[in-house]
């Protein structure tokens, strides 16, 4: 097994007042394969990604993987966010981030609130970006179909049928990508250290669809995708997914993916 080398540190970026966090993992002696930039939601922090092994699995498969927290977030409280929430903040943030870790071209997975950040990088520094995981991201709604249509980086949209609000909307924008596949992830129960998944017969059966669900079912359902596709066994399968595609469009479902 490939050793890893952990460590943590900070980054300071012109608009915040303080350091931003991160928590940084690397191959001890292998060659890098390729930079990975680990955003989060509002629940998040880098130290999801550190606990679920998602820093370690990246590593041991020759990626140097960088998780930040954001700012006013984590262990970047003291940091001030360049925008307030649901706004979009300059997309210069992230690149000056990319700077000064040297992640440049990039792989970005960017769940839920990370979306205010991400998008903007995306959408005005292409050459920095080697590819792009949405995760039912915020403000995708903020940008017109001609301009996400403008953008060429391998993107792969990741979303949860149990999300049938943010996730559902951030499809339905993001499907406007040049380049893109979709990840639907059909979680059936969920514990930190386990995903399972029906089979693609029953997710046939049902039509693709999902059932009308309250407010309380709808987040819970948000918060169990992204803690799906923050699992170890997903995340270089959807890196190196997101870095190879070539067709505009194509849909797996989770049990799909699994046999591909």
């Amino acid at each position: 097994m490939s050793a890893v080398k952990m460590t943590e540190g900070s980054v300071q970026v012109e608009s915040c007042k303080a350091p931003l966090f991160y928590r940084q993992s690397a191959p001890a002696a292998e060659e890098v394969r390729m930079s990975v930039l680990l955003l989060h939601g509002i629940r998040f922090s880098s130290e999801n990604w550190l606990n679920i092994g998602t820093l370690e699995t990246l590593a041991k498969a020759g990626c140097r993987a960088v998780a930040i927290d954001l700012p006013g977030l984590g262990r970047s409280k003291s940091a001030e966010a360049p925008a307030a929430v649901g706004e979009l903040a300059p997309a210069d943030f992230l690149k000056e981030v990319c700077e000064e870790l040297s992640l440049n071209p990039v792989v970005v997975i960017s769940p839920s609130l990370s979306g205010m950040y991400s998008l903007p990088f995306l959408l005005q520094h292409q050459a920095l970006i080697r590819a792009y995981i949405p995760v039912a991201p915020i403000c995708t709604d903020k940008f017109t179909a001609e301009q996400y249509q403008s953008v060429k980086v391998p993107s792969l949209i990741v979303y949860g049928d149990q999300d049938t609000q943010l996730g559902e909307l951030s499809l339905s924008n993001l499907s406007n990508l040049a380049n893109h596949s979709v990840v639907l992830l059909v979680v059936e129960r969920f514990s930190t250290a386990t995903v399972t998944h029906p089979s693609e017969r029953q997710w046939e059966r049902d039509g693709g669809k999902t059932r009308s669900k309250g407010p309380q079912q709808r987040a819970a359902g948000r918060i169990r995708t992204l803690a799906a596709v923050q699992s170890s066994a997903y995340m270089w399968r959807m890196l190196l997914l997101a870095s190879s595609v070539q067709k505009n469009g194509a849909t797996w479902t989770s049990a799909q993916k699994r046999r591909s």
